[in-house]
């Protein structure tokens, strides 16, 4: 057997896409144990000389995400920070904590997302705050169907004066 160089690129592909889909698979049935455990520390309290006044850190999680325990609209909901997603995207089941009441009619927009096209409905928060880092009015979706957490996209982060990541902390500047 001979594997030429359009062969290995689809084979490469294929590998490619099957570890994709099995990563998503195994988000949809929700946190393991171990990562439903892993608390997320946001820190408020930092001199001012080190991050500025106001600021918060977020310490990066084992995973090698930032999760932010924010409050949304005065109720709390852990957010994965994305710099890539346009706007903060809520799952159904933390838009329905928030309070929000959508039908299947309000999931009007065609979105792209990173597991692909996706209905969503479009929302205003009155307010989300990651420690003491508040911004009032922001751009969300509730995204239908796929979205496996909900996300603190660019609609908040563009929205602060600054955030900036190292090695271990996400540091929010208002």
């Amino acid at each position: 057997m001979r594997l030429g160089g359009s062969n290995l690129a689809a084979a490469a592909m294929a590998v490619g896409s099957a570890l994709t889909a099995a990563w998503w698979l195994s988000q949809l049935e929700g946190p393991s144990p171990a990562q439903a455990a892993v608390p997320v520390v946001v820190q408020q309290d930092w001199p001012r000389d080190a991050v500025g006044a106001g600021a918060a850190q977020i310490l990066r999680a084992p995973d090698g995400h930032w999760w932010a325990d924010a409050m949304v609209d005065g109720r709390a909901v852990r957010l994965m920070v994305d710099t890539g997603a346009t706007v903060v995207a809520l799952t159904p089941a933390d838009a329905r904590r928030l309070g929000l009441t959508l039908t299947s009619r309000d999931f009007s927009e065609q979105i792209t997302t990173a597991a692909g096209p996706a209905r969503a409905a479009r929302v205003r928060l009155a307010s989300l705050s990651v420690g003491t880092v508040h911004v009032a009015d922001v751009d969300a979706v509730v995204v239908e169907r796929g979205l496996p957490h909900s996300l603190l996209g660019m609609s908040w982060l563009s929205r602060l004066s600054g955030f900036e990541a190292s090695a271990d902390a996400l540091t929010l500047r208002p």
